[in-house]
């Protein structure tokens, strides 16, 4: 047995004063000051480059054995005296296993948490198997007791090392060390075999090289086999057991017994003593440890060592954890996107998040490939320093495409799997709409993937769902709420609102919200007076003003307008409506602009329908469905994980529209993934790592809307951005011929033609001007075509140099993967690692609307000014006298072109901005003007994509979706 709490507190005996003793004491209460000493001075020196390390201790105790809680309280001073952060988890005597078992596994996977211990005994109820299965419970990396068979079988391997060593044993072993005793070599008797002491001694003997003699009481000989010990372990529990003349002269002796003797001269009337005879052997050994004051404070001080080691192991791992990458078995004629997708086996997504340092309370997995992430780890990670943040935008689209999925996914697999950094990729969830429509997915291509992409390109997670269903839901309210108002007396609406329960009214929680905007103090029912509570009762919308509209996620173009309120049940209540596609809605907005999910409830709340016949904004609180959109909506609030071909990470979360809404995945999804990517205080800035985020179209769609809206919220800045262009876009841009489905391209697309290449530069130039705007670094990616000649690509590059971009590099990661976009990763970490940027907005919010959105068509688009129809007058009018001047603006335009006309190609100039009305989407934060004949539903061409979709019946394997 080891010292107890009590004994090691006593001072020596004072035989240890005692000069005529043959024996050199070894002072176990001097080495263990000395280990606290060098654990403390150790934490200090790490603190003091990485302020966020700090070492953490739990006990966890069951029941209430005095001998156990003194124990804890003096490991509990030791972790104090070492500044380690220390919990003591006490649960209660008649705790079951299975409890103590939960607490444990709770502790294995608190990140915080460097060491756990479980005080034994359990006690009455839990056996000797019982205990095992607990120990064995703690994580081999956390088991600062060294008593999981993982570690104590590796202490019995010669081949390989415990994560740690049982505290005694180690403190034995130590003993030694200070002492000089020469091991290697020497004759070792190890009286005990405990699996707490006895064997893990001996076994720490051997691997030292010494010759070990296990022995217990029922050993035959044991005093001859005593006689021949170089050195003797005491371990056998036995009172003065040893005698001095069993010794051969000079052993050295370490005492682990803790034994009570009857002794009248003590208060307690005992005296502890070890398992040699104190007095006789220090007369005849070379070496003796004392009880007390021997190897007990050992043990505490090598618990504090083991502590401390465990934390700076889980540190280090933490902090060099790296993504195996998949190999891609590149063919040199590039198959389907669904073939090369199908064709690569994706890792785990639990073993992806383990590589990229996601827990696996921090991780819901939805099947084997595809995650959500919890938002509890932006507070674990919330000390580090961001990552590098790279906006990638493009050109002004054409129908040739431009492939800006393809080169974020490339980047994310070029400095993930090819340069060794961390990297992630933020891309939104496709639509349905575009998906069976005429564009297909967003999933990138070629080689340059997330997979699964069947998957990514239809239900995910049910976000979307979630979206549709929390609009609808609105919707339907809203209309339900006009109904009654329209069809009940003001006190019989009243008593509906707040009906009497048990013969008491009271107004439900979300009902404060209103009664305060109206400046009604009252919190009593009964107390409103019949204005007051017609006030409360009736919304009174004017229903010309509705701007809420029904979503569906589905390109449906008969429902752009429609009727509602036909049935005989809805009394002639009919009005004129219509249905926007579920990515363009403002929930879809709140989902990608939200911050947490308070700012997320706050949002949902503030949501305006439309506006009242007094002047006042109607939001979803005042209809009482802020709350129950929120419940619809709390699982979407958390990013969705996937992965590239490469088996590097990819947060795919929220969906808005970059025509119509603002065209950006998440910022929850961003923060997560920067936080990820990110560095702890101390760290070499060469370790950072890289987050890809996308905005829609062309930058003067999704990368304006980026910066003046999303930067806006989350306070985030990028540090480049990339603009994507192809010699074949900048050709058509240039005044190449039609492009028309299903023919064939003309020469000029596939041949070489400079002079239409350099006319379409200027294209590229604008975006990059306007970039640059900003205050932030471009690098052009000129995504390659196997027809591209050398001389087209040189000319783009130098163009985009004469432009004011800070690099051009041309990149092939369509058909190479990663690979082929090293060059183009490299030349961004360069920039980035440039200075930080000197980012600007385009505008203040304190101007008035118009201004704002004059600031944009001039700055942005090149337009000589607006013009404003009488609606959008008349909005801008309300909108201003509502308390919604100061929010930012979100053109909802054609992605065709700079101006608001897809027949103006290139870089048109001379026109004027038509804004047809504007939209409140209050609880995003933003004015979204519609401009042109601008539609939030988008329709089915002739042969939609759909035509080619189906399923495998034998494997169920997607097929034709690309």
């Amino acid at each position: 047995m080891a010292e107890t709490a009590e004994d090691i507190q006593q001072p020596p005996p004072p035989s240890l004063k005692d000069t005529s003793l043959h024996a050199k004491i070894i002072d176990g209460t001097a080495v263990s000051k000395s280990i606290i000493a060098s654990v403390v001075s150790r934490i200090k020196e790490r603190q003091a480059k990485y302020p966020a390390f700090k070492p953490s201790l739990v006990i966890v105790q069951r029941g209430a054995r005095a001998d156990s809680a003194v124990y804890v309280r003096m490991k509990a001073k030791a972790a104090a005296e070492c500044g380690f952060a220390f919990t003591h988890v006490h649960l209660p005597a008649d705790a079951t296993e299975a409890i103590v078992t939960q607490e444990v596994e709770k502790l294995n996977a608190d990140p915080k948490v460097s060491g756990i211990l479980v005080q034994l005994p359990l006690g009455e109820g839990i056996d000797a198997d019982g205990e095992r299965r607990v120990t064995e419970a703690i994580a081999p990396a956390k088991d600062v007791d060294g008593f999981h068979a993982y570690n104590i079988g590796k202490l019995a391997s010669r081949a390989s090392d415990p994560l740690f060593l049982p505290c005694t044993p180690a403190g034995v072993m130590r003993l030694l060390d200070e002492a000089n005793v020469e091991i290697a070599g020497s004759r070792a008797v190890v009286l005990g075999r405990s699996d707490i002491v006895g064997s893990p001694v001996a076994a720490l003997l051997r691997r030292r090289d010494a010759t070990v003699t296990q022995c217990h009481s029922r050993t035959k000989g044991l005093e001859s086999i005593i006689r021949e010990a170089d050195i003797l372990i005491c371990a056998i529990g036995k009172a003065e057991f040893v005698r001095g003349e069993w010794l051969k002269p000079g052993v050295a002796v370490i005492d682990v017994g803790t034994n009570y003797i009857p002794d009248a001269t003590k208060k307690s009337g005992q005296r502890l003593v070890g398992d040699a005879d104190f007095a006789s052997c220090a007369a005849v050994a070379g070496f003796i440890t004392p009880v007390p004051g021997g190897v007990g404070p050992m043990t505490v001080a090598m618990l504090m060592d083991n502590t401390l080691r465990g934390a700076e192991r889980q540190w280090e791992e933490e902090r060099n954890r790296k993504v195996t990458p998949l190999p891609l078995n590149i063919l040199e004629k590039v198959p389907s996107d669904i073939e090369i997708a199908m064709a690569q086996t994706p890792k785990q997504i639990t073993q992806l998040a383990k590589e990229i340092g996601v827990l696996s309370t921090e991780l819901e997995p939805y099947g084997s490939y595809k995650a959500k992430i919890d938002l509890s780890i932006l507070d674990r990670l919330a000390s580090r320093k961001n990552g590098k943040y790279v906006i990638v935008a493009g050109i002004t689209p054409t129908p040739l495409g431009e492939g800006k999925s393809t080169t974020t996914i490339g980047l994310a697999q070029a400095i993930g799997a090819h340069l060794g950094k961390p990297s992630f990729a933020c891309v939104r969830q496709p639509s349905q709409g575009p998906t069976f429509g005429i564009k297909g997915g967003a999933a990138g291509g070629g080689y340059s993937q997330v997979i699964p992409m069947d998957e990514f390109n239809l239900h995910l997670t049910g976000d979307i769902h979630a979206v549709t269903a929390a609009n609808n839901l609105l919707a339907a309210a809203l209309d339900a709420r006009m109904f009654h108002e329209a069809t009940t007396p003001d006190k019989s609406l009243f008593t509906r609102l707040v009906p009497a329960k048990k013969g008491k009214r009271e107004f439900a929680p979300l009902m404060f919200k209103r009664l305060q905007k109206l400046g009604i103090n009252k919190t009593n029912p009964d107390d409103l007076t019949p204005e007051e509570a017609k006030r409360f009762s009736r919304l009174d919308l004017d229903p010309d003003t509705i701007t809420w509209n029904r979503v569906l996620d589905v390109n449906d173009r008969f429902l752009r307008k429609i009727k509602i309120g036909m049935a005989d049940t809805e009394k002639g209540f009919e009005r004129i409506t219509a249905f926007d596609i579920s990515v363009a809605s403002e929930t879809m907005a709140v989902l990608a602009l939200t911050t947490d999910l308070a700012d997320m409830r706050d949002r949902l709340g503030k949501m305006v329908v439309g506006t009242s016949k007094q002047g006042d904004a109607v939001t979803a609180d005042d209809i009482g469905v802020g709350g129950a959109l929120t419940v619809l909506m709390k699982d979407a609030i958390k990013p969705n994980m996937m992965q590239t071909l490469e088996g590097t990470p990819v947060f795919v979360h929220a969906g808005p529209f970059a025509n119509i809404a603002h065209g950006n995945s998440s910022i929850l999804a961003d923060r997560v993934a920067l936080k990820l990517a990110g560095i702890d205080e101390g760290d070499d800035p060469s370790r950072v790592g890289y987050v890809f985020t996308e905005g829609g179209f062309g930058a003067d769609m999704g990368l304006e809307k980026f910066c003046n809206i999303k930067c806006r919220v989350s306070g985030l800045v990028p540090d480049a951005a990339v603009i994507v262009a192809t010699t074949r876009a900048l050709k058509m841009h240039g005044g190449g011929p039609e492009v028309v489905p299903g023919k064939p391209l003309a020469e000029t697309y596939t041949k070489e033609n400079l002079e239409t290449l350099r006319e379409g530069t200027k294209n590229l130039g604008k975006h990059i001007q306007n970039t640059k705007k900003f205050g932030i670094k471009v690098i052009v990616a000129i995504n390659q075509f196997t027809t591209d000649t050398p001389a087209e690509i040189e000319l783009v590059r130098k163009a985009a140099l004469e432009y004011g971009a800070d690099a051009a590099v041309a990149s092939n990661h369509w058909a190479e993967g990663g690979q082929g976009a090293i060059n183009l990763a490299k030349a961004i970490v360069d920039a980035c690692e440039q200075g930080e940027p000197d980012f600007k907005f385009t505008y203040p919010l304190n101007i008035p609307i118009a201004d704002k959105i004059e600031a944009i068509c001039k700055e942005i688009y090149g337009a000589d000014g607006i013009t404003l129809s009488e609606q959008a007058l008349k909005q801008i009018e309300t909108y201003t006298a509502q308390g919604y001047a100061d929010l930012p603006i979100c053109m909802a335009k054609t992605q065709y072109s700079f101006s608001h006309d897809p027949k103006l190609k290139n870089v048109p100039t001379g026109f004027t901005v038509p804004i047809k009305s504007i939209r409140l989407s209050a609880g995003a934060g933003f004015l979204y003007p519609l401009l042109g004949d601008m539609q939030t539903m988008p329709g089915l061409g002739t042969r939609p994509g759909f035509w080619e979709v189906g399923v495998d019946a034998a494997t169920g394997r997607v097929v034709g979706l690309f």
